[in-house]
């Protein structure tokens, strides 16, 4: 679209001189949305023989800001002018205090901050781990937009993987990360069959649990802190931060696999070349020790019945550009919806494909092999005018060896869908 010639008018004195018109150039452009914000359901160590009736979600940048919501506070020190005895108690109760049992919940957030992640969101939902509190979490994160990978730390089996996967799937905009159970037979676990697996790759799965230091270690009788006093964690939490790590250091696109996971000191399990060849065909990612490297991330599928879907990052990267086109396009509702509208959208949202492109996000050594844009009077007929819809035809080819896959965008005035065609 055109920018508009402004209408030059001298100022109310009509005194000579120059003036300055700042004018709109109409375009708008469409910024990449975050892709590493993660959501975390479970029990916080302050609750851990609580029932929480009505779970919200809260926001979390850091990990002290994570121990001051969820762990038990310590007690206040005494003022200045307090006396003896007030003094006193306040020792007492400082030797007495306990911050709470380490929950799964409590390690995942931890890990998530320590291998890179910056910002999530907690639901706690008390020690009613039932499958129908844990809906009540996820629904307190359905409403936050900027959540993109979700995890129930710990929670495992078909009913708990369920509403994960169904979470994810009615959203359509994040995906789930689920921990193996702590001592499956890796060999023969099947992800379908604990109603885990979903058609376009909207979960994934991890194995086996991690090993850690004891937050609370156990004490010899010199007062010292043992060693090899370690705990067993699910890995979901630390995964997360993989992924945040993997997109700040490279992107989206890249797939977080081959990393570190920082604060892993063993596994409950050793994964060998077989068992990874059997796990890989499920779609289940390992976490191996390799001696000159550690303990890695060593896989990137996703939980997908359609192969085309396979890939962890092809999931995540297609989530990322659809969000973002679907949110920076909001302004055409109540547009005009003629040629004028459907230019200014491929202007648009092909700069910002293109700007994907140049950053190595796309295969193709032109954008014409990258992607495309179609809006026009072919896809948006007189019926979807009349309805108010104004479509968007999007094709990418991801950075695989593979064809275009087309999604569909459509903005009207109840909202945004998106469809892959």
């Amino acid at each position: 679209m055109a920018a508009q010639t402004p209408r030059r008018t001298l100022p109310p004195t009509g005194a000579p001189g120059v003036y300055v018109h700042e004018v709109s150039g109409g375009s708008r452009p469409i910024e990449a949305v975050g892709a590493s914000t993660a959501g975390f359901v479970g029990t916080a160590p302050k609750s851990a023989a609580v029932d929480v009736a009505a779970p919200v979600a809260q926001v979390i940048d850091n990990w002290t800001e994570f121990k001051r919501a969820f762990f038990n506070a310590l007690p206040d020190p005494p003022g200045q002018s307090a006396t003896a005895a007030e003094k006193q108690t306040w020792e007492t109760a400082i030797q007495s205090w306990d911050e709470g049992a380490w929950t799964n919940l409590a390690h995942a957030v931890y890990g998530f901050f320590l291998n890179g992640g910056r910002r999530c969101w907690v639901v706690d939902i008390g020690n009613n781990k039932t499958a129908t509190q844990l809906e009540k979490g996820l629904d307190a994160l359905k409403a936050i937009d900027e959540v993109a990978i979700v995890a129930a730390p710990g929670l495992t089996g078909s009913d708990h993987y369920d509403k994960v996967r169904a979470h994810c799937l009615a959203c359509g905009d994040r995906v789930g990360i689920l921990d193996a159970a702590q001592d499956a037979d890796l060999d023969s676990l099947d992800p379908a069959g604990e109603s885990a697996t979903t058609q376009r790759g909207f979960t994934t799965m991890y194995a086996p649990w991690l090993r850690v230091a004891n937050p609370r270690p156990q004490r010899d009788s010199d007062g010292f802190a043992k060693r090899d006093d370690h705990v067993a964690v699910p890995p979901s939490g630390h995964v997360a931060g993989v992924w945040a790590r993997s997109d700040a250091a490279r992107g989206v696109h890249k797939a977080p696999a081959n990393e570190i996971v920082n604060g892993a000191l063993g596994l409950t399990q050793n994964i060998d070349d077989q068992t990874q060849t059997t796990l890989n065909g499920k779609g289940i990612n390992a976490i191996r020790y390799f001696r000159d490297a550690g303990y890695l991330v060593w896989g990137a599928r996703t939980l997908a019945t359609d192969p085309e879907w396979r890939y962890l990052n092809v999931r995540r990267l297609f989530n990322m550009i659809e969000e973002s086109i679907a949110e920076s396009t909001r302004w055409i509702v109540f547009e005009p919806n003629d040629e004028f509208l459907w230019a200014a959208i491929r202007r648009d949202v092909g700069a910002f494909l293109m700007d994907l492109w140049r950053q190595g996000m796309l295969m193709g050594s032109t954008p014409q092999q990258a992607f495309f844009v179609k809006c026009d009077a072919e896809n948006n007929t007189y019926d979807d005018i009349r309805r108010g819809r104004v479509i968007i035809d999007v094709g990418i080819a991801p950075v695989l060896p593979a064809e275009f896959v087309i999604f569909r965008i459509s903005q009207y005035e109840a909202g945004s869908e998106v469809e892959i065609a």
